[in-house]
This record gives structure tokens, C-alpha cells and sequence, in this order.
């Protein structure tokens, strides 16, 4: 519907309507965002609201793309336009009222720009608060002046280490690490480390001429000699004879014989350190980034600080110490202090100063004196004084009241220096919600986008009180969610459908969840009233299994694994109890070591930084078992398939290749010689040449966000008018990138190239996403879908281990099931899947469960209970156990 059409009829919708005006809500008319059918609803404020629906309904273009959107264009008209410009806006909703709307907060699943710098500290602020503790009444060593804040932040200048460069690791190249099969010989390529191609050959004729013996196994060279190869900084340059053997080189050597060139010598380390640090190919800093391992700085033992910062202590820890330790101990530690009694922590002797200094007053006040008479100056020479404790008292007060409120949400586990792009994106929105629930603000929406993600049951308490925190100081939340737990607990339940995309966008139902069981066209109904039978099978038996001994990394300390071929396992566990580490890290290095294939997908783009979970020199494990079962490893994540808008549904699957091909072979584009290429839109032949094949142009508004408008030229096609003018089947390109897959399934039933694609797409729930869809505006769940369904049209030879990390997180409870049908198939032809995993649903339809824990942090890192769903529901010890067991039952009974 346009808005013309909208906008005319608004007065006579609202003289209608006027009457019917409910206090205490929001009063949504004539949503048209994305997919939105010129939507009307009434949502209540100070309610927990869910906003629910499958994947593409539109559930999130009502919540944040129109009700958050218009809040904060509403409260952006209000600031001045000089600091208009310097926040990130949003477009103006395509709404056509909405009343009664409060100020709004979204907390959402974006994770922004990674940084190891950032941290759970600095996010939650709680960094700030601890650096003034260390400062104002930290134990300075004697003689040593007070530190200000600045210089316990190892991201200031004046607070770094030297070393590192406030980065706490250094990373280097291990002889390990370089030389990964000790049996090679160096013929053979056993510094792996070296250079591919010509360059390695050069290097390895080098040492011929240098009189090394190339064709002994490694591992039986002098230790001297494996040294100077891997770490030497000299760069001897010898005469090279390619082609020549040791005994034909040594003769040539001999008889002073011309060489074919002059060779300069490079230690294997140097190459790899050298190579990243000045390389300007992706490719290659990422190859040789595979070479280097991260130790602690052997100057700051990785607390990333200076050591005057260092020298200061506060109950007996230096503050990059107490930043390192679980917040849970961390909350313990400054307990006696917030309580008032700093004497608990200071150091023995600062303890007896201030008792000495006590029983002075005391003396002087029985002689008839004052108390304060003979102190001119408050403090006591050992640095305590009575405002010393006051302000510790006060500063470990805040800093408990944050502590327990991350406590409450769970993450206990945690320490205060753990980077950001650690962390999940659930764990990330969660701190967001503890650094709100800090604020105490009033009278707010909380617009919050599946705060559950990531989450383990047991944690879902946790998370619902602390949404009841929000909602009982006055504030209303606004929840986007896919569990159905926190739909049964909700006020109010906004159902948006039935289906995605085009067969979406209409709210179904809003009112209380029960009412909910009335609507027969909802998606959600069946599932949050227990009536979808699960679709279990006995377990499969292995074919082999794969083990993984004596794996230290993270929390896990010499963790043995066993892992069951030609089945689908289920790793569980509480958030951060390791499950994570043990498959995505341990797991997936292992093998990936053992095919001689690194991990990791080589469209993304390489960063400047190190991965701050790069390969620690104290990491340890070993592969052993059936591993010959496995040939190909397949990691299957949510990063996005692309950083830029150019990447999109159509050429990330490659089923564009196959379109570009036909279009090509038409007789119209064969007459102009149009090859493939020229239905490109990163091609110049083929592309607008106004917005380069963007679709759309900047328009650059001083005090106001950019605008962004349709090409004044292709109108938003992208292509030039020559490129458009070629049809296939009266559409042109253009035409088709519009076409969601399920219109593109129809239109290309014919073409099995595409045709394939298209299907898989359609099978895993995708039907409702434009061909030409920008990589920019999937989910993590989308994208990750899109990566599996990438790997689902290819042949399979029952040979692959598929990994994938929390596969639900995003998606619908039809929408998993659609995804187990596809993991199933997987595994019915051979291969191996694991799936590290919260939803239930999906464990109870697994071979094989591995049950992580029985906590989080120092408390997990074990395998608590492993064996066949039944099994491990029965289990005494697991936290996950009684969730699985409930879920079986309740499939029975829909079975029944």
C-alpha cells in the first residue's frame, strides 16, 4: 500500500478510532516497515512484552524498525544539531502514528566493531569504578607517589605495559608450531612455516648449500642445528644450484662452479613475524598467522599494566590480578571493605600502624586532649585515614551493587579483562542489560532482541528476573524472542505471521499468552502449547570414534572427549562451562591440524589484530581414534558470509554464476557479445555507472543523517540500460535479484544449476530472503543457515565432520526443526555432525549427548555425563539433565 494511499485515509482512521484510545499503551497505526502490512496494535507499556513469530515475520521490523525507530527520531529532534551529527541515526520509520510512545533503549545482538581492547569491564563501566579504588586508597609500596586513575588502564599511554603495549600476550613462533610432523624431513616440507612454491625451495637449497643435511627426519637433526634453522638472525648468502642433489652441490661448491643465483637465508620465525607485520595480502598474513602462538608477557605476566601500577595492591591483589580472577571472587574479595571494614584487607602492617595510631588518640584523649588536636593532617603515616575508608567503603559499594547484578544474570563466571570478541552475543547483550539495570532509569522501553540467545535453561531464571527488575522500576520491555519459556511468563504477546517475508508481516494476535491457543493460523501456537510431537529415532551406532586426551585450554584442564562417528552429538553445558572451547577450539584445531587445513573461512577479511583466542603456547590435546574416518572438516558459524553489500544470498551460494550464464546464452545478449560478465554488478561493462552497482546514492545532509536515495540513473537496478535491456523468460537481472528464493524456485524450476540451490534454501527455511539480498542486512542465524545450506546442495561422500556452534540461536521453534531435517540428512549419508547447543528440542533429537560442567568458569570444564539423550536426562550431576528429561516427556505426551 503507498503512503499517499495511507496518509489519506489516516484522518478518517483516527476520527474512527479515537474513542477507542486505551490508556497505558502504544497505539501503533499503518505499519508498512520491511515486509509490515499496514499494520494497527495496541502494545501495553510497564508489561513484559514478547514479540514472536518465525524467522522473516516481521517481528523485528515492528519492534526495532518501527516502534524503537520512531522513539529515537522523536528524542534526536530534541538534541541540538551539532551533536545530531555525531550519532549513528536511524531512517524515518514508514509508520503512520504512533501514540503514547515513551523514550526507548534497544539492547541488540550487534556485536559493533571487535576490539581486544574491549572488555566486560569496560563495557559494564566497572573498570572505571575499580582503576579510582587502586587509586584513592590502593597500598602504595613506600616512597612511591599516588597513581592517578589513567595509569591502571593498560588502554592509556601512561598505564600500558612497555612490552606489550597493553595487550598482556606476545606472540611469537614455536618450533611446535612451525614444525607440526617431526618425522618429515625438511625435503619434505617439515618447517611448514616456510614460504610455499619457489621461496620455500629457495630456502631448502639454501641449507643444501650450507652443507644441512635436508633428507634426515627432523626430529633426528642436532638441537643446535634445528635452532639456528627455526630462530637464527643471520642471513648468510650462499651460491644456489636448484635442481642439484646435496652430493652434485657439495662438488660444485667445491670446483667453485658459477651459480644460477646468490641466496639470502631466512630463519623460519623471522619469515612468519616479518611476513605479518608487513605483508599486504590477506591471504598471506592469514597463512602465517597460523605459525604463531600467544604467550603471557614475561614483562607484565599478562596483566597488560606498568609495573608502578602493578606495585600498588588492594587487599593483597594488584589490580590486573583481581581483573583476571571470576567477578564471583572478585564480589568477595571487596565484600569486608563495601561492609565497612577496610581493616580486613589492608596488609598486616598498614593494619598495626592504624592500631598503634588508635591507641595514640585514645592516649591523648584520656590526657584531656582532642582526638584530632595533635593531627593536623588526617592521614596516618601509613596512608589510612578515616576518609580513606569512607571512600573505599563507597567505591566498593557501586562496585558490588554492578558486580551482583551480572551475578544475577548469570555471568558470575566471567572475569573483568575478558575480551568482547570472546564473548558470545548473548553474554554481550546481557552485560548491556546489567549496565541498564545499573542506570535505574524511569519510564523507558527496553527494546530488547532475543536476550535469551546463547543462553542455558538454568540461566533463563536469571534472565527473567532481571527483565521484571526493569519492568518493576517503572519501565516497560519490549522482548523480540524466540523461547518459549519467556513467552509463557510474559504480560502480553504480540504474534506477528504466519509465514516470512511476503506471507508474513500481519500481526496475528496481541493480548495474554493464552489467548494465543485460540489462533489457528499462528506458527507459534502449536509449539508454546506443547503440540508438536518430537521426531525421535533410536540412537544410531558409531562407525568409530574420534578422541580427543588431555585437552588444557581455557577452563578445560586435561579434558578427555570421545565422539562418536556417522552420528549427531549435542555438546551441553551451562553458558561458559566450556563446551564452546572443547569444540569449536580443541576440537576443531585438532583436526584441522591433522588434515593440514586451517580453520576458518577464507571470505572473511583478515584483521590487523591478532585473534585474541589466537593459539596459546600453553595450550595443549591430542587426536587420536578412528581419525582416518574423517577427510574434510566443515565449520559452520554465524559471521557474516560478507562485510559489504556487494556480498549477497546469490553469489554466496554461486547459484548468481548459474543465472549470469544463462542471461549470457540468450540470442539477444550473444548478438552484443555479452559474456557472463557483464551481469555483474561489480563489473564496469555491465554495472550502473552513476552508483557504480551500488543501487542507491549518499546524500550528504550536514546537521542530519546521510540520506540515502534510489540511483537517479538505474532506479535502484544497479545495472546500466543496455545490460537490462537482455531478458531471459521476460525478467531481467535486475528483475530476478529482486525475486525472494521462493519466487525463484518457480521461476527456475527447469534449471537444475539453479534449481538445487534454490531448493535446499527453501528446505531450511530461507524462502522468505531476496536473491540479491545484501550479506550487510542478514542475521547471524541467516547467515549461518546460508553457509549450511551452501554445503547441503554439494555430493557427499560420508566422509565430513560438520561443526556448528549454537545453530538454533535466531530461529523459531519450526524453523529448528526444519534445520534437524537438514542435519539429520547430513548424517544419514555418513558424515559426522556436532552441534554445540542450548535448545532442547534439538538434544533430544541427537545420537549422542556430552554434557559440560557442572558450572561455569572454575566450576565446569569437565564432562559432567555423555551417552544417549535418555542417559544423560537421568543424570544426577548434570544441570542439564532435568531440562532434557522434561523435554522427553512432554514429546511423549504430544506423541500420546
Amino acid at each position: 500500500m503507498g503512503k499517499e494511499r495511507s496518509a489519506a485515509g489516516r484522518g478518517d482512521r483516527e476520527r474512527e478510532e479515537a474513542p477507542a484510545t486505551r490508556a497505558g499503551f502504544v497505539r501503533v497505526r499503518g505499519a508498512r516497515e520491511h515486509n509490515l502490512k499496514d499494520v494497527d496494535v495496541d502494545v501495553p507499556r510497564d508489561a513484559l512484552v514478547v514479540f514472536s513469530g518465525v524467522s522473516g515475520s516481521g517481528k523485528s521490523s515492528l519492534a526495532f524498525g518501527t516502534i524503537y525507530a520512531e522513539a529515537q527520531r522523536r528524542y534526536l529532534e530534541s538534541v541540538s544539531p551539532y551533536a545530531r551529527r555525531l550519532i549513528d541515526q536511524a531512517g524515518v520509520p514508514d509508520v503512520d502514528a504512533i501514540e503514547g510512545l515513551p523514550p526507548a533503549v534497544a539492547l541488540q545482538q550487534q556485536r559493533g566493531t571487535p576490539s581486544t581492547r574491549s572488555s566486560v569491564g569496560s563495557v559494564t563501566t566497572i573498570s572505571s569504578l575499580l582503576r579510582m579504588l587502586y587509586s584513592r586508597v590502593g597500598h602504595y609500596p613506600p616512597g612511591q607517589a599516588m597513581l592517578y586513575a589513567e595509569d591502571f588502564s593498560p588502554n592509556t599511554p601512561q598505564g600500558a605495559c612497555p612490552h606489550c603495549h597493553g595487550q598482556g600476550r606476545v606472540y611469537d613462533a614455536t618450533e611446535a608450531s612451525m614444525v607440526p610432523d617431526d618425522a618429515l624431513t625438511i625435503r619434505e616440507r617439515a618447517i611448514a612455516a616456510w614460504p610455499p612454491a619457489w621461496h620455500g625451495q629457495n630456502l631448502r637449497d639454501i641449507l643444501v648449500s650450507l652443507g644441512h643435511d635436508v633428507d634426515k627426519p627432523w626430529r633426528e637433526l642436532p638441537r643446535k642445528l634445528r635452532d639456528w634453522i627455526l630462530f637464527t638472525d643471520e642471513t648468510p648468502t650462499v651460491p644456489v644450484y636448484p635442481g642439484f642433489t646435496p652430493k652434485e652441490t657439495k662438488a660444485a661448491l667445491r670446483r667453485r662452479m658459477e651459480p644460477a643465483y646468490m641466496g639470502t637465508f631466512t630463519s623460519a620465525r623471522n619469515y612468519v613475524l616479518q611476513t605479518f607485520a608487513t605483508t599486504q595480502s590477506a591471504m598471506m598474513r592469514k597463512r602465517v598467522a597460523r605459525f604463531m602462538v600467544s604467550t603471557a608477557c614475561p614483562v607484565c605476566a599478562g596483566k597488560r599494566l606498568k609495573p608502578q601500577a602493578l606495585s600498588v595492591t588492594f587487599a593483597g591483589h594488584d589490580i590486573g590480578a583481581l581483573s583476571q580472577r571470576p567477578i564471583d571472587e572478585v564480589a568477595q574479595i571487596l565484600a569486608p571493605a563495601a561492609e565497612g571494614r577496610l581493616q580486613d584487607v589492608m596488609p598486616a602492617g598498614e593494619r598495626l600502624s592504624r592500631a598503634a595510631s588508635r591507641r595514640a588518640t585514645q592516649a591523648r584523649v584520656a590526657q584531656g586532649g582532642s582526638a584530632h588536636a595533635a593531627a593536623p593532617d588526617v592521614r596516618l603515616t601509613s596512608g589510612v585515614s578515616e576518609e580513606k575508608r569512607i571512600a573505599a567503603e563507597r567505591l566498593a559499594q557501586d562496585l558490588i551493587g554492578r558486580l551482583r547484578v551480572l551475578q544475577e544474570l548469570g555471568l558470575g563466571y566471567l572475569s573483568l579483562e575478558r575480551s568482547t570478541p570472546t564473548l558470545s552475543p548473548g553474554e554481550l547483550q546481557r552485560l548491556r542489560l546489567a549496565t541498564q539495570l545499573s542506570s535505574q532509569l524511569f519510564g523507558v522501553i527496553y527494546v530488547l532482541d532475543e536476550p535469551s540467545a546463547g543462553l542455558h535453561p538454568a540461566d533463563g531464571e536469571a534472565l527473567l528476573a532481571a527483565l521484571q527488575r526493569l519492568k518493576a522500576s517503572g519501565n516497560s520491555v519490549y522482548v523480540v524472542e524466540h523461547d518459549l519459556s519467556l513467552m509463557r511468563r510474559a504480560d502480553w504477546l504480540v504474534d506477528v505471521g504466519p509465514a516470512a517475508g511476503e506471507r508474513g508481516g500481519r500481526v496475528l494476535y496481541s493480548g495474554p499468552p493464552a489467548g494465543l491457543a485460540q489462533v489457528q493460523e499462528s506458527q507459534t501456537r502449536p509449539h508454546l502449547f506443547g503440540q508438536v510431537e518430537l521426531a525421535r529415532k533410536p540412537p544410531r551406532p558409531p562407525r568409530g570414534w574420534l578422541r580427543l586426551s588431555g585437552v588444557t585450554r581455557n577452563n578445560l584442564q586435561e579434558v578427555d572427549a570421545e565422539i562418536p562417528l556417522g552420528c549427531l552429538t549435542a555438546v551441553t553445558g551451562v553458558s561458559g562451562s566450556g563446551k564452546s572451547t572443547l569444540v569449536t577450539r580443541a576440537l576443531l584445531e585438532l583436526v584441522a591440524q591433522h588434515l593440514g587445513s586451517p580453520v576458518g573461512d577464507t571470505e572473511e577479511e583478515v584483521e590487523d589484530e591478532l585473534d585474541p583466542d589466537a593459539r596459546d603456547g600453553t595450550w595443549s590435546g591430542r587426536l587420536a581414534g578412528d581419525v582416518a574416518a574423517i577427510r574434510r572438516l566443515v565449520q559452520v558459524d554465524q559471521k557474516p558470509i560478507g562485510r559489504t553489500p556487494r556480498s549477497n544470498l546469490a553469489t554466496y551460494t554461486g547459484l548468481f554464476d548459474a543465472v549470469r550464464k544463462l542471461f549470457a546464452a540468450t540470442p539477444a545478449a550473444r548478438k552484443r557479445r555479452y559474456d557472463p560478465g557483464r551481469f555483474s554488478f561489480n563489473l564496469p561493462k555491465g554495472r550502473c555507472a552513476t552508483c557504480e552497482g551500488e543501487g542507491f546514492v549518499s546524500v550528504e545532509l550536514l546537521f542530519m543523517p546521510s540520506v540515502y536515495a534510489p540511483c537517479p540513473d538505474c532506479h535502484g537496478a544497479r545495472y546500466n540500460g543496455q545490460t537490462l535491456e537482455i531478458r531471459w523468460r521476460e525478467r531481467s537481472i535486475a528483475q530476478v535479484l529482486a525475486m525472494t528464493v521462493e519466487e525463484a524456485a518457480d521461476f527456475f524450476a527447469g534449471e537444475a544449476a539453479i534449481a538445487r540451490p534454490l531448493q535446499v534454501l527453501l528446505e531450511i527455511g530461507l524462502g522468505y530472503l531476496r536473491l540479491g539480498q545484501p550479506a550487510t542486512e542478514l542475521s547471524g542465524g541467516e547467515a549461518q543457515r546460508i553457509k549450511l545450506a551452501t554445503e547441503l546442495q554439494r555430493t557427499h561422500r560420508g566422509d565430513t565432520l560438520y561443526v556448528l556452534d549454537e545453530p538454533t540461536t535466531g530461529l523459531h521453534a519450526c524453523d529448528v526443526d526444519r534445520l534437524m531435517l537438514q542435519l539429520q540428512r547430513l548424517v544419514d549419508e555418513g558424515n559426522t555432525v556436532v552441534v554445540v547447543e542450548h535448545e532442547m528440542r534439538v538434544v533430544a533429537q541427537s545420537d549422542w549427548v556430552i554434557d559440560m560442567g557442572p558450572g561455569a568458569g572454575a566450576q565446569g570444564g569437565r564432562i559432567v555425563a555423555a551417552g544417549p539423550p535418555p542417559e544423560v536426562a537421568a543424570s544426577r550431576a548434570s544441570i542439564t539433565a532435568p531440562y532434557l528429561a522434561e523435554c522427553l516427556r512432554a514429546a511423549t505426551r504430544a506423541a500420546g
